[in-house]
């Protein structure tokens, strides 16, 4: 947790200093700025931070000194930001810009909800509290805020000026935005037609970016910019506004996998299909998938295993604990197949992002169409309050392999708590025991269907 703390350093008591501030943020940020605000060290209060209480200080002046340390305060930690690369001597330069903005020839305004929300965005990628593309989900719910200001003509809309109000009409901007295209195109010229809202927000959409929103103001809470988060005084709505609703899970069967292993498809989709195979041994989300290149290759016990740090869970910067999954044959096969024939270190031939004709997503629905994976699913349909039924091949993108995957490894694992030694939930299970890269790939074979193999250090089958 982000903390200022105001002090004095001196060795006299009857002659005025300047208050200094600390700002803390964990063990490696340490900052120092050196206020003109001036003290009298004999009724400077240490542990308040303010004026002792039994000081002979009018009320007035009292009243306006204490404020005025915890302005300081709070503009510390503005300014801060969340960026771990500043230094003091930078946090000094920005105060007496903020305080002093004649000297620069700058005009001082207020900074707006939006231009701090994105330089807390900015602080947190450069610090790698979240990734790139956690970055981006947070830039868009940035330029809908932008566009909800304006076209309610709050642009500029400060952070204390933001209410418990203006996120629930923020809400239904969200869901109905797709209205407003034609009435303000200005605002939306520069997007391409598939980002430009053309149909109403289902509302885990709603939920996932007012979530984005509410974690904002609670750093802001916990930095005492704001008292308290507006978020905090929904009540009882928070629950209907920031629930999601999941459909019924989706993924290929046992059987529809083979059907798509065993596919002999033609040269355009033999890439995705290897691709898109491998992703279901390995079970991870497509960002993760697409950074692996080789040297998240290794080998225990003769068994190899990709290994990873997934970019979604550990975004906090503190959780360091890698992913390790065993490379079943059907993965090492197509690893192997493209080994040498790619121009740099690449585990695989990735396609690029997007879900246009040569983005993956849109490949992976080309694929299992052609393998006839017609299975009909439910999907619940916003507009019309019920489900809808399409085939599995119109809804598949990459989070189908990972949830293949899942689907697949659940069936062949025993449940651990079938024993009755401890209750279901129960923690200390876990902490009886570990399942190593040796335990897990046999369960993988099984649940693939694949023989085990042992490699040397050269990735070379043993015989």
């Amino acid at each position: 947790m982000t903390t200022v703390k105001a002090f004095i350093r001196t060795g006299k008591k009857d002659k005025e200093v300047n208050v200094r501030f600390r700002l803390s943020d964990g063990r490696n940020v340490q900052l120092f700025h050196k206020s003109e605000i001036m003290v009298l060290p004999n009724i400077w209060d240490a542990k308040n931070e303010q004026y002792k209480a039994k000081s002979v200080i009018k009320l007035e002046e009292r009243t306006q000194f204490n404020a005025s340390i915890n302005e300081r305060k709070n503009l510390v930690l503005s300014l801060y930001g969340g960026n771990k690369e500043l230094t003091s001597e930078k946090l000094e330069e920005l105060i007496d810009k903020h305080l002093h903005p004649e000297k620069y020839n700058i005009t001082h305004e207020k900074e707006s909800l939006c231009e701090m929300f994105q330089r807390y965005v900015n602080g947190w990628l450069d610090t790698g509290v979240i990734g790139a593309g956690r970055k981006k989900h947070y830039d868009v719910i940035i330029r809908e805020l932008t566009r909800f200001f304006i076209i309610n003509g709050i642009d500029g809309c400060s952070v204390e000026d933001f209410n418990k109000d203006t996120i629930l009409k923020f809400r239904e901007f969200l869901r109905t935005e797709y209205k407003l295209v034609d009435k303000y195109p200005g605002l939306y010229v520069d997007m391409n037609s598939r980002n430009r809202p053309s149909k109403e927000r289902s509302q885990n959409t709603i939920a996932e970016k007012l979530l984005l929103l509410q974690a904002f103001m609670v750093e802001l809470e916990s930095n005492d910019i704001i008292p308290v988060s507006p978020f905090r005084k929904i009540g009882k709505e928070k629950e209907a506004i920031m629930k999601q609703q999941y459909d019924e899970p989706i993924f290929l069967t046992k059987a529809e996998f083979n059907a798509v292993l065993t596919k002999d498809c033609p040269e355009s989709l033999q890439r995705v299909k290897d691709l898109f195979i491998v992703q279901c041994c390995f079970g991870c989300r497509v960002g993760d998938f697409r950074r692996f290149t080789f040297d998240n290759i290794g080998i225990e016990e003769g068994i190899p295993y990709i290994h990873y740090l997934p970019q979604k869970t550990h975004k906090d910067g503190l959780i360091r604990t890698e992913i390790k999954t065993p490379i079943i044959r059907i993965a090492y096969d197509i690893i192997m197949k493209y080994k040498g024939e790619l121009s740099n270190s690449a585990l695989l031939p990735y396609y690029p992002d997007g879900n246009g004709e040569t983005g993956y997503n849109y490949q992976i629905k080309k694929l299992l169409e052609y393998c006839e994976i017609s299975r009909k699913v439910a999907m619940f349909s916003t507009a019309l309050g019920t489900n809808e039924y399409k085939s599995i091949y119109e809804v598949a993108s990459s989070k189908l392999a990972r949830k293949t995957h899942v689907d697949l490894m659940n069936k062949v694992q025993v449940n651990k708590y079938a024993a009755g030694l401890h209750a279901k939930n129960s923690g200390a299970v876990d902490r009886y025991t570990n399942m190593g890269i040796k335990e897990r790939f046999i369960l993988m074979c099984a649940a693939f269907g694949c023989e085990e193999y042992k490699v040397n250090p050269e990735l070379t089958i043993e015989r």
